[in-house]
């Protein structure tokens, strides 16, 4: 999959109102642990529109660590619905309950490149959203804009 081309090396990634409030409860919702799933919408040049969010297990959590795996099961009927509904998986999205929205190196290894990477962390003022583009160099941070 190629990313999106990107003007003067900057992404965005548009999402309404509802859906960012949608992430952060989600978010909230497992914690102590981390939340996950996937972005959907559509690819426009150098910037992802953001029209669902799909919540989906994390395999992890058993296991105590703070880290996510999205349930691949969980990712082929989510995938499905995208097409059926004229959308594509644009991402995945998961939550750090105890610090701020930036990538672990756990997240960069699992990375697929020209996905949409956004976390909802938590930073000294409240929740933080923040969104990461995957591609071959590494993650580039794309501005998160909010639309009406």
């Amino acid at each position: 999959m190629q990313p999106p081309s990107t003007r003067n090396g900057t992404s965005e990634l548009v999402l309404s109102r509802a859906l960012r409030s949608e992430l952060v409860q989600l978010a909230r919702l497992a914690e102590p642990r981390e939340a996950c799933g996937v972005l959907l919408g559509r690819r426009e040049e150098d910037r992802v529109v953001l029209l669902g969010v799909r919540a989906a297990r994390n395999l992890r959590v058993a296991d105590g660590t703070m880290r996510f795996e999205l349930d691949p099961g969980a990712l082929v009927a989510i995938t499905d619905e995208a097409g059926a509904l004229g959308l594509e998986v644009v991402g995945v999205f998961h939550s750090h309950p105890r610090g701020p929205a930036v990538p672990s190196e756990a997240d960069r290894a699992a990375a697929w490149e020209g996905w949409s990477y956004l976390i909802v962390g938590r930073a000294d003022d409240g929740d933080e959203l923040r969104s990461w583009r995957a591609l071959a160099e590494g993650f580039r941070e794309e501005r998160v804009l909010e639309s009406r």
